[in-house]
């Protein structure tokens, strides 16, 4: 029995297009009433996800990659982690010396250097209203004046970034996720092909958090199902006691998955899988 559903949102939930179907608003209004605990899953801060947040009403929230996990009935923070000031510096620099961009992710604001480009500017586009967002000349004073709590940092570009992400993991003891937006997976909102690399601290996952909640609410592993179609949900799909890919997933998250489902994001995949797992 399934007592904990842990759900990417973007390509999982919400589509390319900013859209989540009537199938999966139905499926989710039927998980709060049933009794299974809904926790969104993503890689977006809490500051960003509180419009969807309210929208989908899930009991747990895991935000910025598992940076940070919050009871969103009753607004408790389980958990936080954050990016050490000297060590988001040290990426900084490396990004620099890479032509990269750079932008970091604070409890309440998005902060880009120089300019908003790639997953910064998307996020502007869809968040604009819901986050404050600032441009600074320089990252590395604005970091050493104001000593932020940097929940993650973004190093994007047009170019393949493994070599930076090996460079920043054995380095700096970070963990970065490569993500690459791609052809099918091209970024439709602001219409560019790039890449990135969502950088957290050392052992933080959706995963590492999921196992956080499930001894929060005292649930063993085989009772998590977990829901995805990204880089970042490969983990909790594979260790999770059923972990599911939507149809249209990156290949390497279909290859991880318990099941696939035949429905894509714009065709209520995510229903599809709850109603495969879990009796409503």
């Amino acid at each position: 029995m399934i007592k904990l559903l842990a759900s990417d949102l973007d390509g999982t939930i919400i589509d390319n297009d900013n859209h989540i179907t009537n199938e999966d608003l139905q499926v989710i209004q039927k998980l709060n009433n049933a009794d299974v605990n809904f926790a969104v899953c993503t890689g977006k801060t809490y500051s960003m996800t509180k419009h969807i947040c309210s929208q989908l009403n899930p009991t747990y929230g895991i935000f910025g990659n598992g940076t940070q996990i919050v009871n969103l009935q009753t607004g408790e923070e389980i958990e936080r982690n954050v990016v050490p000031n000297f060590k988001a510096i040290d990426c900084l620099k490396i990004a620099e010396k890479n032509n990269l961009h750079v932008h970091i992710y604070t409890e309440d604001k998005i902060i880009s250097q120089q300019q908003l480009k790639y997953m910064a500017f998307r996020n502007y586009i869809l968040y604009k209203n819901q986050v404050q967002f600032k441009v600074v000349e320089s990252l590395e004073t604005y970091i050493q004046e104001k000593h932020p709590n940097i929940l993650k940092l973004v190093i994007s570009g047009e170019k393949d970034l493994k070599n930076i992400k090996e460079q920043i993991e054995k380095e700096e003891d970070l963990t970065a996720i490569q993500i690459k937006k791609y052809q099918e997976y091209k970024d439709n909102i602001i219409n560019q092909e790039y890449e990135y690399l969502d950088i957290v601290p050392k052992h933080v996952t959706k995963y590492d958090a999921i196992q956080q909640l499930t001894h929060y609410l005292n649930i063993q592993n085989e009772e998590v199902m977990a829901v995805g179609d990204n880089i970042n949900d490969i983990e909790m799909i594979k260790h999770s006691g059923v972990g599911v890919a939507i149809g249209d997933s990156y290949p390497e998250v279909k290859d991880v998955a318990n099941y696939v489902t035949k429905n894509t994001v714009k065709n209520g995949g995510f229903a599809e899988a709850v109603y495969k797992f879990i009796q409503l």
